[in-house]
């Protein structure tokens, strides 16, 4: 199973860009975006869960950035609005074949992990 995260690149603050994220096979139950700022750890940004109308985001990112899937192509997204230097990162799509628990959505306990995809917003 692979992963393929694609839609990185460059942007300027206040711009938008959207991510996606490409499952080769299976059906993901719980899905994800996490991010890696050079010389920081890994930090979740958004989550979302196969029939469950919630989203779940981080604080940093509420109301800038949406998630979403499309089951029927076995892909995840991402739009980012608003986007602010400090969202300079790679992106990582990150897939769990079944439901994650409230918990756990913002921990590394996926399955599966996309390479990353690299976003960079320039001031």
């Amino acid at each position: 199973v692979q992963l393929q995260a694609c839609g990185g690149g460059l942007v300027q603050a206040g711009g938008s860009l959207s991510l996606s994220c490409t499952a080769s096979a299976l059906a993901f139950n719980t899905m994800a975006w996490f991010r890696q700022a050079p010389g920081k750890e890994r930090e979740f940004v958004a989550a979302i869960r196969q029939s469950d109308p919630n989203r779940y985001y981080a604080d940093s990112v509420k109301g800038r950035f949406t998630i979403s899937r499309d089951n029927a192509k076995n892909t995840l997204y991402l739009q980012m609005n608003s986007v602010k230097p400090e969202d300079t990162a790679v992106y990582y799509c990150a897939a769990n074949r079944n439901r994650l628990v409230l918990s756990a959505l913002t921990t590394p306990r996926y399955d599966y992990w996309g390479q990353g995809t690299l976003v960079t917003v320039s001031s």
